[in-house]
């Protein structure tokens, strides 16, 4: 990796980095949602309710934390943040190659047909999306946090506009340019994929980096940790397409900064992991996130921000009766 720049300089560039974003983004965005949104608009608690439906689920199915996260970051990159995603039909964003593996679908419904029964037109998809995220994000170790609510559900999905979300290998420099249209710094990128703490992925993906080079795995993968993978989750002609988590074993499903430990290690499970860690320009950020304590309120502050991208608040859009259906 990369140097920065020199270390006497190094903690005083980074907490001014930190300072500079957290202030710029502060407001951006969201003149028109708001804390506390649904306080006295339903007979019952919104976000209680919402909060109870994903403390159920977790249960029984810890992975919805990482459901739910893939689920807030492909809606709000595609379109905003406006439930596209939840649409059924031919050509939807749900039936594009990249929502592939895409789970949690359900536990909206049924979050939906609570409130329509408690307050029906009232609270969109969009927004159970986005508070239910917060939830699973708070009772898998990560922040508690607010967020501001008031959005309403897009008319449309299609999947070819997909196409704007960074596919698993991307390069560092594409990356960066991707999240850039979107109004992301590549600081904010980097918090962002802290997600990948508790996320998931198959072998199907791993395979070019296991097998990609003359038969063996990438040289910027650990030699042990690939042999692992090689011999367990990914050997050559497995009929099953095995899941991989992209942290480290003894963290899976907790949120937490390991994620980037496991990047120093040369463990990054995705090109695009190892390549944050690899690339000069993000390779700071990395050992900056993996050895001080502000992964989670530089994480809070970009999801606050992703959540805000494109959002129909007013009279756009609708609220939906049924997530997966316009009215």
């Amino acid at each position: 990796m990369h140097s920065a720049g020199p270390s006497s300089r190094f903690p005083v560039l980074v907490v001014a980095v930190v300072v500079v974003v957290l202030a710029s983004s502060a407001g951006c965005c969201r003149a028109q949602l708001a804390n506390n949104y649904y306080a006295g608009k339903c007979n019952a608690s919104v976000e209680a309710l919402i909060l109870n439906a994903v403390k159920a689920r977790a249960r029984w199915e810890p992975r919805i934390v990482p459901g739910l996260l893939h689920m807030i970051f492909h809606d709000c990159f595609v379109q905003g943040c406006d439930a596209s995603i939840l649409l059924d039909g031919p050509g939807t964003e749900k039936t594009a190659v990249q929502n592939t593996g895409m789970f949690g679908y359900d536990l909206i419904d049924d979050i939906k047909s609570a409130l329509e029964a408690a307050c029906p037109g009232v609270v969109s998809c969009a927004d159970i999306i986005v508070a239910a995220t917060r939830d699973a994000i708070g009772m898998s170790g990560g922040p508690s946090y607010g967020v501001q609510l008031g959005r309403r559900d897009g008319m449309s999905s299609m999947a070819w506009m997909c196409s704007d979300l960074p596919p698993p290998h991307v390069d560092i420099p594409t990356a960066t340019a991707m999240f850039a249209k979107k109004g992301f710094s590549s600081f904010e990128m980097a918090a962002l994929m802290g997600a990948h703490t508790v996320g998931v992925t198959h072998c199907s993906v791993m395979n070019d980096r296991l097998y990609g080079y003359n038969g063996t795995a990438d040289p910027s993968m650990d030699p042990s940790y690939a042999w692992v993978l090689q011999t367990y989750a990914c050997p050559k002609g497995q009929t099953y397409d095995n899941i991989v988590y992209l942290d480290d074993p003894n963290s899976i499903l907790t949120f937490d900064k390991s994620y980037y430990s496991q990047i120093i290690k040369h463990r990054g499970a995705l090109g695009v992991d190892q390549g944050l860690g690899d690339d000069s320009s993000t390779g700071w950020m990395v050992r900056f996130f993996a050895n001080t304590d502000n992964f989670f309120p530089v994480f809070v502050q970009a999801i606050n921000k992703l959540a805000a991208v494109g959002v129909l608040t007013g009279t756009d859009g609708q609220i939906r009766t049924n997530c997966r259906a316009t009215n």
